[in-house]
């Protein structure tokens, strides 16, 4: 009969008389003081974890005369421990099977509690949208932990500004912090936002794909589709595979949708650019965005079925419901509806918890084409797991860039 543990606040507690240790080459083991026992997988989680198999910088390792026991000396401060400092950075092995993985956060958690512990130097996320909303918060939460963030927007002011607010807040995360103008509604500006970055950067850990409109009326680009549509999808797939060049096998592509996916209008057979890019009388602003949304997860799923050979994860999410972002601005009974729900929606921080987790989360290392909600992997609607689908709207993309661009994706 298995060993009952007393409740805990933390899933990665050890129970009274276990100890946490780590072999030379990083393996990390527990030891049971009580019974005299030792064992691989964590008494309560079951899992195996890992550390770097370097001492952090300014540690050395050392045996005891006395006791004959491994000690750790802090070299700056002759600081003492038994314990591995490396312990403090122990991560879990990845999982092999979606089935494997365990739920460590839920709708309450933020994105900097995802994060917590995690020291993200020399990384860079390039991120749509974000100066504002869900967006500043994802870019916030991974500056603060060291990594490098390229600000994709279209509003150069509200960027800097959003910039100077991380600046203000921690100086050596908002120096860290890049901006690239952007416009979703041009795929001309998204052409040259993507030679931008490709110039400046050989690599890109994190492309997060968040911005997006809402309750916009029936208008069109300079390329002459409709505004939903180019910005929520269209220019997003020119600027993932204008992009390509500089991902490879450890490379998240995050891509911000919504449970609105499941309340598309898109027909799951036959898809036509009339379905995507309705006419003025067609059109209805809500399903614009309901059916951008879904082309958002036929996309993610299409995109890592031709990237899983490269390695590249994929990853597709839901931030939350009528979260109060700028995401309403666009027309005021959508404010005020918004701002009614505000108490009982996520705060910007709760619903950025999403992206940040697919972004950096350990147990989704070689795992791909996964919808996520609350922190967690969950099903997506029938029509978004039509693989036809998938295929339509990716050939049907690339012949509209192809068209307008005369480029092929």
């Amino acid at each position: 009969m298995p060993t009952l543990m007393p409740e805990s606040d933390s899933e990665d507690e050890l129970p009274p008389a276990w100890e946490e240790r780590a072999t030379s080459d990083g393996l990390v083991y527990y030891v049971n003081h009580q019974s005299k026992s030792t064992q691989w997988t964590h008494p309560r989680t079951g899992k195996i974890k890992r550390v770097s198999g370097e001492l952090p910088i300014g540690w050395t390792r050392h045996i005891e005369e006395e006791t004959h026991k491994v000690i750790f000396v802090e070299e700056k401060t002759q600081r003492k421990s038994y314990t591995d400092p490396r312990l403090a950075f122990a991560v879990e092995e990845a999982p092999t099977q979606i089935g494997e993985l365990r739920q460590r956060f839920d709708s309450g958690t933020n994105a900097l509690q995802v994060l917590h512990g995690r020291d993200l130097s020399g990384k860079v996320a390039l991120i749509t949208g974000a100066n504002t909303g869900i967006g500043f918060e994802t870019a916030r939460s991974l500056a603060l932990h060291g990594c490098e963030v390229v600000f994709a927007c279209r509003d150069e002011v509200g960027s800097r500004a959003a910039i100077g607010r991380i600046l203000a807040e921690k100086e050596a995360a908002g120096k860290r912090c890049k901006f690239v103008p952007l416009d979703l509604a041009s795929l001309h500006s998204t052409k040259l936002a993507a030679e931008e970055v490709k110039k400046n950067y050989n690599h890109i850990d994190m492309l997060v794909l968040n911005a997006g409109v809402f309750a916009l009326p029936h208008s069109l680009t300079e390329d002459g589709l409709e505004q939903t549509f180019q910005v929520n999808h269209l220019s997003h797939f020119y600027l993932t595979n204008l992009l390509s060049d500089v991902f490879n096998v450890t490379t998240r592509v995050i891509v911000v949708s919504s449970e609105s996916h499941r309340m598309s209008s898109l027909p799951v057979s036959g898809l036509s650019e009339s379905d995507l890019c309705p006419q003025h009388h067609k059109f209805w602003s809500m399903m614009a965005y309901n059916n951008s949304k879904l082309c958002n997860v036929l996309f993610a799923f299409e995109l890592a079925k031709r990237w899983k050979p490269r390695g590249i994860s994929v990853f597709v999410l839901h931030p939350g419901n009528m979260v109060s972002s700028s995401l309403s601005r666009n027309w005021w009974f959508y404010r005020f509806l918004f701002g009614l729900v505000r108490p009982f929606t996520k705060s910007l921080q709760q619903a950025a918890s999403t992206t940040v987790f697919c972004a950096t989360a350990h147990e989704l290392t070689g795992l791909t084409s996964l919808y996520f909600n609350n922190c967690y992997v969950c099903e997506p609607s029938g029509a978004s797991k039509n693989e036809q689908l998938q295929q339509e709207l990716w050939e049907l993309s690339d012949k509209m860039v192809q068209r307008l661009m005369g480029e092929t994706q």
